[in-house]
């Protein structure tokens, strides 16, 4: 391809951010980022905001590169045919490539009255909507947390470490990525905090109401406040606009990341699903999948075969209060062991970790390129060859 090439990303999140700055190599490329907010968001950090310790945004002039153009706007729909994205606020945006990088949010709410009475905290706006109400509840107030995973507990933690009543209902066992050891922990840790933990079938919710929550084995559970982290879904853009994608709504891609429906688009993040085989959604697998989702773009561009996707995972971190966290190591294909680090140690590791991902943005804005570093998982093969069927064909090559 000869001249400039313009490519768009749609989403400002870990894996989009990223993407964006590696994409910067070439001075013959013109990026533009597409995310509904002015400033970049810690996803990590959510809980935080909701227990008053942080504000979980930074500027994007600390981690986009100054080539990159941002728009603050949402695409409601993206017309391959034509190759533009249509905005909400009027317009649309060419492009010769696009980066699908939409991220995640709260999943659909099939429980009754949950979607009504229940505050879930999976993006800014839901986050900030349930501090005030926080912040004008009663010291003593009943608080429920729904959702067994990273989020549940480190809110149920969060609030507790400032007084409040907590019931933490799991629906099932409580962290389910947890190794047992770490799973132990963790529960001695809620336990210590004044946590109600409720484990098993029994704890599935089956209805929320405005001061109650019911469990599947009848029982009732005054709830003032009740929060909702219970799954995360993607959004339907891919869908609206008539794209391939897996039962979850993620863009259906070959290994390279690349539509089975479209060479010039390629997904990275949560929205993506390469081969119908996802990655667990989270930044650890984003900050991996944006730079490679780029380098599709430039293989492409530069004429050459794009290279493979390669993620490894080292483990979970989850905090615990403010002094106190687990990191839960893990083999490289994602599957946790025995070994944790808890404790305070735990807590400086998380928080290193929260810093550390902000640092890698503002790395690559700095010097896009030459991170290449992150662990690789060397059995995603075999899953491959395991998996029923063929893998998704993948478009044809760009003419």
């Amino acid at each position: 391809m000869t001249g400039n090439t313009d490519v768009v990303v749609i989403g400002g999140g870990y894996a989009g951010v990223m993407a964006a700055n590696r994409l910067t190599q070439r001075d013959d490329v013109t990026v533009t980022l597409i995310n509904p907010r002015p400033a970049f968001v810690e996803r990590l950090r959510l809980h935080q905001l909701v227990g008053g310790s942080h504000d979980a945004v930074v500027d994007y002039r600390k981690v986009l590169a100054e080539g990159v153009r941002l728009v603050v706007d949402t695409v409601t729909r993206i017309d391959a045919a034509e190759r533009g994205v249509a905005l909400a606020t009027g317009g649309t945006v060419g492009y010769d490539y696009l980066i699908y990088a939409v991220g995640s949010g709260s999943a659909e709410q099939r429980v009754p009255g949950a979607a009504e009475f229940a505050y879930p905290i999976a993006d800014l706006e839901e986050a900030e909507r349930l501090r005030p109400v926080l912040d004008t509840a009663t010291a003593t107030a009943a608080v429920t947390v729904v959702g067994a995973g990273p989020s549940g507990i480190e809110t149920a933690a969060e609030l507790a470490e400032l007084g409040r009543t907590v019931t933490l209902v799991c629906g099932g066992v409580l962290g389910p990525y947890l190794h047992p050891r770490g799973r132990y922990s963790v529960a001695k840790r809620l336990a210590a905090l004044g946590v109600t933990v409720l484990e098993g079938p029994g704890a599935k919710v089956t209805a929320v109401t405005r001061d109650a929550v019911r469990l599947g084995d009848g029982r009732e559970l005054p709830s003032e406040v009740t929060i909702w982290t219970a799954g995360f879904g993607v959004p339907d853009l891919a869908v609206r606009s008539g794209l391939s994608t897996d039962a979850s709504g993620r863009l259906l891609t070959d290994e390279t990341l690349t539509s089975v429906d479209d060479v010039r688009i390629v997904a990275a993040g949560d929205s993506a699903a390469p081969s119908d085989l996802p990655f667990r959604m989270g930044c650890q697998a984003a900050v991996q999948l944006g730079p490679q989702a780029a380098e599709t773009v430039l293989s492409r561009i530069a004429g050459e075969r794009p290279a493979p996707v390669s993620v490894g995972f080292a483990g979970q971190c989850i905090s615990l209060g403010r002094g106190v966290g687990i990191f839960q190591f893990a083999h490289r294909n994602d599957v946790p062991n025995r070994y944790y680090l808890g404790g305070r140690p735990g807590a400086k590791l998380k928080e290193f970790v929260c810093r550390s991902t902000i640092w890698q943005l503002a790395y690559e804005a700095r010097k896009p390129g030459t991170r290449t570093w992150w662990a690789k998982d060397d059995k995603r093969r075999q899953l491959l060859d395991a998996k029923r069927g063929e893998a998704p064909v993948p478009a044809e090559p760009v003419a």
